[in-house]
This record gives C-alpha cells, sequence and structure tokens, in this order.
C-alpha cells in the first residue's frame, strides 16, 4: 500500500510539474498550493428541466349540433359569463317549419291512431260473437297495430325537432371567460361528423396549470407534490410557483390524438403542474420554461465533491510544508474518506455522506461546522502582463501572450 502512494505522488509531481512546464514555459515557474473548502451549511437541490404550456384549469368547447346560420352572438373575447347565459343564436326559420310539420304530422297520427283503435275494438267485439270474418279482423288488427307505430314515431321525431329548435340557443355551460371565438354573424356552420366550436370558455383565470413534456430520461425522479418554478418569456425577470399535481403514466399525445409523442426516438411524458394566477399575468397558450425541485435539502452540513476525490500524496504535500497523519488509511464500508486541514497537517476523516448534487455533497457524521477539507492542488502561473500571479489548475491553458507563445 505504502509503495502504491509514493509512486502515485511520484506521478502527480511530475504531471503537474510537466503541466507547470507545458503552460508557462518554465521548468519551476509556477507554485503549487492546496486548496481547500469549508464545512458549511448550504441547501442541496437537484432538478428537472422541461417546457410546457400554460392552461385553464377548466377549458369547454362550446359548439351546435344541428346546421345552419349564426344569427346572433352576445359574447366577445374576454367577456365574463354565467352558466345558463345566452351567448349566441342561429338562424330558427327552418328549424321552426320543421317544428310546425312535426306537429302537422302527430296531429294526423293520433287522429289515425284513435280511429283505428276504435276500430279495433268493435271488430274484436264482433270476431268474438262471429259476426265477422277471420280476414275482417286480422285486417282490423293490421291497420290499428300500424296506426299506433306511425303516432309513436311522431311522437319520437317532435321530440328530436324541438331539441334541435333549443341547440338553436347556445347557452354558457359554466361560469367564465371567453378566451376564443370561433365565429361570426351571418357565418354557415355545418354540424356533420363533429360538432363544430363556436366559443372556449375557462372556468377561472386565476387557477392555472401547466402540461409540461418532461424527457423519459428524467420521469423516473419526478413525483406528485414537488415543488416546482418557472418563467414565460412574457414576463422574463418574473419566477413563478407552482406544483406537481399528476406524472401520467401514458405518453404524451401528439395532434393526432394517439398516446405518445416521440420526435427522432425522444419520448416525453405529461406531467401536470398547478399555478395560481391572482394577478392575471399568466395568459392561456403561453410557454413555460420549467424546473422541478426532484430533491431539495435545506440547511445541511455539505463539502465540495471534489474534496471526496481527494489523495493525500505525501510526497507532494511534504514539499508543501503539510505533513499527512496515517497516510495509508482507508475508509470503513459504507463510508467516505476525506482529508481535514489542521494548521499545516492533514488528517483523514471517515464520514458518512447523503444526498448530492454536481457541486456540493451532504454530510451526515464525522465533520463539523466550520471545519477545512482538502479540495485540489492548483498551480500559480505566473501571467507576461502587470497583473498580479494567477491560481490556475495545471491542465488549464495558460493565458495568450505566454512565454510559450511567444517561442511560437
Amino acid at each position: 500500500m505504502n509503495r502504491k502512494i509514493v509512486l502515485t505522488g511520484v506521478v502527480s509531481v511530475l504531471v503537474i510539474a510537466g503541466a507547470v512546464f507545458l503552460f508557462t514555459g518554465k521548468k519551476s515557474g509556477g507554485k503549487i498550493n492546496l486548496e481547500t473548502g469549508k464545512v458549511d451549511r448550504t441547501t442541496i437541490t437537484n432538478s428537472v428541466t422541461a417546457t410546457g404550456t400554460v392552461e385553464p384549469v377548466t377549458e369547454v368547447d362550446v359548439g351546435t349540433q344541428v346546421s345552419g346560420i349564426i344569427d346572433k352572438l352576445y359574447v366577445d373575447y374576454n367577456d365574463v359569463v354565467k352558466a345558463g347565459q345566452l351567448i349566441a343564436e342561429m338562424d330558427k326559420v327552418t328549424l321552426e317549419a320543421s317544428l310546425q310539420a312535426s306537429t302537422a304530422q302527430l296531429a294526423r297520427s293520433k287522429s289515425e291512431y284513435e280511429y283505428q283503435e276504435k276500430n279495433y275494438a268493435r271488430s274484436k267485439v264482433l270476431h268474438e260473437k262471429e259476426l265477422i270474418s277471420e280476414t275482417d279482423f286480422e285486417t282490423a288488427t293490421y291497420n290499428y297495430e300500424q296506426a299506433k307505430a306511425n303516432y309513436e314515431e311522431a311522437q319520437a321525431s317532435i321530440v328530436s325537432v324541438r331539441r334541435n329548435l333549443e341547440y338553436a340557443t347556445i347557452t354558457s355551460p359554466i361560469d367564465g371567460v371567453v378566451i376564443s371565438k370561433a365565429v361570426e354573424e351571418g357565418q354557415t356552420v355545418a354540424a356533420g361528423f363533429e360538432t363544430p366550436t363556436l366559443f372556449t370558455i375557462a372556468a377561472d383565470l386565476t387557477k392555472m396549470q401547466i402540461i409540461a413534456d418532461v424527457d423519459e430520461a428524467d420521469i423516473g425522479n419526478v413525483k406528485d407534490g414537488q415543488r416546482v418554478s418557472f418563467t414565460v418569456d412574457a414576463y422574463p425577470n418574473d419566477v413563478f410557483e407552482g406544483k406537481v399535481l399528476q406524472v401520467r403514466l401514458g405518453e404524451s399525445s401528439d395532434d393526432s390524438g394517439t398516446s405518445s409523442s416521440s420526435t427522432s426516438t425522444v419520448v416525453t411524458y405529461e406531467v401536470v403542474i398547478s399555478a395560481d394566477n391572482p394577478d392575471l399575468k399568466l395568459k392561456p397558450r403561453l410557454t413555460a420554461n420549467i424546473t422541478i425541485y426532484t430533491m431539495e435539502r435545506n440547511n445541511v452540513l455539505s463539502i465540495p465533491n471534489k474534496a471526496l476525490r481527494f489523495i493525500a500524496e505525501p510526497a507532494l504535500l511534504t514539499d508543501l510544508g503539510i505533513t499527512v497523519a496515517d497516510a495509508s488509511m482507508t475508509a470503513p464500508e459504507g463510508k467516505k474518506l476525506v482529508w481535514v486541514k489542521n494548521g499545516n497537517r492533514l488528517e483523514p476523516r471517515a464520514i458518512t455522506i447523503g444526498s448530492s448534487n454536481n457541486n456540493v455533497t451532504e454530510v451526515l457524521s464525522g465533520l463539523e461546522d466550520g471545519e477545512e477539507v482538502a479540495v485540489d492542488l492548483v498551480a500559480e502561473v505566473p501571467v507576461t502582463s502587470n497583473q498580479a500571479t494567477q491560481e490556475r489548475s495545471p491542465f488549464m491553458p495558460g493565458p495568450p501572450g505566454s512565454d510559450k507563445d511567444k517561442k511560437k
């Protein structure tokens, strides 16, 4: 073990010295320093980014089930409406004519039915007394059944005609705000295989939601209740807050109505996010740039991630005037080893770690707030200008105009 550490230290010295020579053009023009970091309390977060569309929580498309001409419109964009309020009327001339025709047909069917019913009753009595033939009785029965069927058909027909006439009077199904109008007075609409949309009404614009498309690689970390922050291009300086309401199990829908959205083999899933909108700044259909906080740890002890990768090389650190205690120590199973700086001495410390992100790692035990840990070795590279000497990693390229560049 000791031979490996010494060998590694020698290699590190050669690498750093070579890097100093490479980037400074000098054999010993740079000084190597030990970089340290403090153990302090911070907030550790991990997040997922995505884009989505701002939408009302409840949004209803109002259409018509009958074809005809739009006669009157009573609302426009941004109008506030109540449930049951009249918002449009279609031309009723044709529908009213159909109702009159159906009413007349119903009257004829009723008269015929009543006549045939009485004739059937008389024929039945005479047939029981054997005063009419079997054929005459069957004829009376047939006429009665036909008249009854025609009467019932006329009753059903007039119900349909009346309902169509009611459909010509269009009312709001909910309390809300008109956010879309697709027709104008005098326009003809055709209710064929699908109902044409006349208006879109949003229930309450103070409560909005965002439908976000989250990449399949990130969806496993997203859970209900997680905090969300987002911005919209309309208000670039404002940060809005929200919360994950639902992670939909199916893949996000595309324009064809299927349950998946895949472009260039990238699959996304829909995540529904709630967002309060008391100032009505969030408009329907705005694009939101979303950050979902999949992990948040507040006020926890933390150290830089580089401290967990630092290896104390006695041969190298001795030249810096730093002694290394227990250089051969290794971390017990389930723990990590860091090097605590105490004056000019590095001491190993086995710690237990918790959550981590790209910059820092949570310390559950083994370190105290304010302690100093070794992070990295850096070289001071002299610059050719009158500026002060800069500390640089030996693996970073030198500044323009260095001695090396001049030699070229």
